[in-house]
């Protein structure tokens, strides 16, 4: 097996753990009697958006996935003269995005359905990843894109979910609709 192959499998498996026994802390913090909890958060702040996109499932997946319709599409955004996105369309695969201020790893990868990614801006602390997932529903050939985001340093929700609209949602909408972005 390869090393790189070695090295996304070894970061594909660290992830789900960490996402399974985040998933077993919540279950035990579910349980756990009330005045008991200052291992527990009350207060953590997450996103979700619903956008509808006038493309199918699987254009709009490889609008995600795809680095050169990635960057063709950061041209509607608030940083269109970004360098071109890196993108390794793998489970496990890494991926740069706006000049390397946005970085992580694909968690999940299903064609025309899920992208779920390890996700960080630059300017967090080294280490610290969130959690984005992007659930591509077909609605009469477009495109009901569920998105949550959870995992981000706290205060930082609102410019978070502004950011989702202006350098994705709307520039999407924008590349999709224009004249060199593909059809199918």
């Amino acid at each position: 097996m390869s090393q790189d192959r070695q090295s996304r499998r070894h970061f594909s498996r660290r992830v789900t753990a960490a996402l399974a026994l985040g998933v077993l802390a919540t279950a035990r913090g579910a349980v756990a009697q009330a005045g008991a909890g200052s291992e527990l958060s009350q207060s953590a702040e997450s996103i979700h958006q619903e956008i509808l996109i006038e493309a199918s499932p699987a254009l709009v997946y490889q609008v995600l996935t795809d680095p050169a319709r990635f960057s063709a599409m950061t041209t509607f955004s608030m940083v269109p003269k970004a360098p071109p996105a890196t993108i390794a369309p793998t489970v496990g695969g890494a991926f740069s995005l706006f000049g390397g201020h946005i970085e992580g790893r694909h968690v999940e990868l299903v064609p025309g359905v899920r992208v779920v990614q390890a996700w960080r801006s630059a300017d967090w602390p080294a280490g610290l990843y969130s959690i984005v997932r992007f659930e591509l529903q077909p609605r009469d050939g477009k495109t009901l894109i569920v998105f949550d985001h959870t995992g981000f340093p706290a205060g930082q929700g609102q410019h978070l979910a502004e950011g989702w609209h202006a350098n994705y949602w709307t520039p999407m909408r924008k590349y999709l609709a224009s004249a060199g972005a593909p059809r199918q």
